[in-house]
């Protein structure tokens, strides 16, 4: 059952694809119904997967095969919040190594387009020290970052 607020992702008919991807990638995903086209439509036809319930770490998303008139942009993203290196490394290689591009300060894209911000909790942590130089020094750090290494951040928050 479709969720009462719903994050709708549209896609030029990978939504299955993509949604797939994110149950094997990231924990507490899932695919659920799969709604099929009960007609033709612009950039469909009968029988194709129109619509995928999914969940992406337990955020209830539905994926529309709405055509390639829309893209995804910046503007939406994921932030997935890691516990340690091993998580960010590998959530961000299973995103690049699938055809994503590697951007700035730990987001990345994956090949459908959407933007995730792959952030380690021990970021999130030293830019908001209280000690407002550490924050400057681990800040200055994660500017230079496509994908964020944790130790280099801690050693820039300590000087």
């Amino acid at each position: 059952m479709l969720s009462k607020n719903t994050i709708c992702l549209w896609f030029d008919g990978s939504a299955l694809e993509a949604a797939q991807f994110y149950a094997r990638t990231f924990p507490d995903s899932a695919v659920g119904t799969i709604q099929r086209a009960p007609g033709d439509y612009p950039s469909g036809r009968q029988g194709d997967v129109l619509v995928v319930e999914f969940t992406v770490m337990g955020i209830p998303c539905l994926g529309l095969n709405g055509g390639p008139e829309f893209k995804h942009s910046e503007a939406f993203s994921f932030q997935v919040a890691t516990d340690d290196q091993a998580e960010t490394d590998r959530l961000w290689n299973a995103i690049i190594s699938n055809g994503g591009q590697e951007s700035a300060c730990g987001w990345c894209k994956d090949k459908w387009g959407l933007s995730w911000q792959i952030t380690p909790r021990a970021l999130t942590a030293a830019i908001a020290d209280p000690d407002r130089a550490a924050a400057k020094r681990a800040f200055a750090a994660m500017m230079q970052m496509g994908k964020i290494d944790i130790a280099a951040i801690e050693a820039a928050r300590r000087g």
